[in-house]
């Protein structure tokens, strides 16, 4: 288990629930306290209003909407994120061209490796 990513609370903003289930499970593997799931981008635009989270990880295309406004509003609030997509690396949206991507279908050493460099990245800046 990475320590780094023991205790933190994540985000994860995904429209497929047996995707989101197994990503639930990997991140419970990892000692992550909490992790707070959200299949619209509505409720996840709320969740990060009213919590504090310590990363996230965002679908693209949530039941066929964006989910920019989710991306927008982890911005505002410098909290990392990764995007978990199918689509081609060419469909990232302006502005977040600089954002980790792990592509779907990924193996759980994938999901350690991004959120690591992630939370790592962000704790040197």
């Amino acid at each position: 288990m990475d320590k780094l990513l023991a205790g933190r609370r994540i985000l994860v903003v995904e429209d497929e629930v047996l995707v989101l289930m197994m990503i639930e499970d990997m991140l419970a593997d990892l000692g992550c306290r909490s992790v707070t799931t959200a299949t619209r981008a509505d409720h996840a635009v709320s969740l990060i209003e009213n919590q504090s989270f310590d990363a996230a990880m965002l679908d693209m295309n949530l039941n066929g909407q964006t989910s920019r406004s989710v991306a927008d509003a982890l911005a505002m609030r410098a909290v990392p994120f990764v995007f978990a997509t199918g689509n081609s690396i060419k469909d990232i949206w302006d502005g977040y061209g600089d954002r980790a991507i792990i592509r779907k279908p990924f193996m759980f050493e994938e999901l350690v490796d991004t959120l690591t460099c992630l939370l790592r990245n962000s704790s040197m800046g």
